[in-house]
This record gives C-alpha cells, structure tokens and sequence, in this order.
C-alpha cells in the first residue's frame, strides 16, 4: 500500500488551467512572438530621435486612442528583422497586435486592419507624401498629395489597401 501523505501530488490539466488562466487575464496581456506585449490597442513604434515627421505621426495615433510605447533608436534594425522590403520602407515602423505598420498610414486604416484581420505582413505607406498624417502640418503649406496605403503579403507584394485622394478628388476604390 502507498503512503500518500509523503507522496507528491499530480496537479491534473484541469486544475493547472484553473489556476493559470487568471494569471494570463491580469492586466489584459496578450501572448505575442516576442514574449509578453500590451494590450491589443498598444503598438510599438521605431523612429529616429529627431524626426519630426515620425512625433506628428504618433501624436496623430495617440489622437486616435492608440496606446504607443516609442522607441527612438531608428527602425532600419526592426524593419529587416520583420522582413518588409526596402522598397516599401519609411521614416518610422510600428508593430501592433502582429501586425506591421510602416509610414504615415492613417489610424483609420490601422482599425479597418485590425477589424479584418487578413493573412499579411502588415500595411505601408512607402515614402512620406504631403498631407499623410504626420506630413500635413502647417510647414508642408497645408498640401496634399494622393497616396495609397498598401497592404504587405508575406512574401513582400503589395497591393492597394485603400486609397486618400487629395481634397477635391474622388476616392478610387482598391
């Protein structure tokens, strides 16, 4: 007969999750790639301490309820290691909910993003075209270039996510 009082004690599956689960919830932590990140609104940005553009550009997303943790160390590293192109690269690289956004892509098309959810590397806006946010402040005289957002497959193509015509024009439809 065993004695099991000196015995260790098995914790069933049931049981591991039943004390474990609480502990993932606290403080609305998401498991990511990189160990533990904020909540699914928190993105990281790379930008370059100096850049003005790239601060108009967050405060653009922080007027739009976006949490940022900024990182003001460049985003020449962060945009090799998470594979987008040179070709579709800007001043700034953000990361959100798995998610890649590099340039001055508007917040709204960051939401329409995370709402669809599709199979892609993220979203681009190659450059720094007048009137994108972040580049429509009053030093760029108040112009306005068209510019498409472009969403970033996996393999590095791209296609026209959505569209910004500049004022007066009417909106292409991707």
């Amino acid at each position: 007969m065993r004695d099991t009082r000196t015995a260790p004690r098995r914790t069933s599956r049931r049981q591991w999750l039943a004390a474990a689960l609480p502990l993932l919830g606290a403080g609305g932590l998401v498991a990511s790639g990189a160990g533990m990140a904020r909540a699914a609104s928190a993105m990281d940005v790379w930008k370059a301490p100096d850049c003005g553009c790239c601060q108009h550009w967050v405060q653009h997303m922080q007027a739009n309820g976006f949490e940022l943790a900024v990182h003001d160390s460049g985003n020449n590293a962060v945009r090799a290691r998470l594979g987008l192109p040179q070709k579709w690269g800007s001043c700034h690289t953000a990361l959100i909910d798995g998610y890649l956004v590099e340039g001055h892509v508007p917040a709204s098309d960051v939401r329409t993003l995370l709402r669809q959810r599709p199979k892609a590397l993220g979203l681009a806006v190659p450059g720094m075209p007048i009137g994108s946010p972040g580049m429509d402040g009053p030093e760029y005289g108040r112009r306005h270039t068209p510019y498409d957002v472009l969403l970033i497959a996996h393999d590095g193509s791209a296609r026209v996510f959505n569209s910004h015509p500049a004022p007066g024009q009417h909106h292409r439809q991707p």
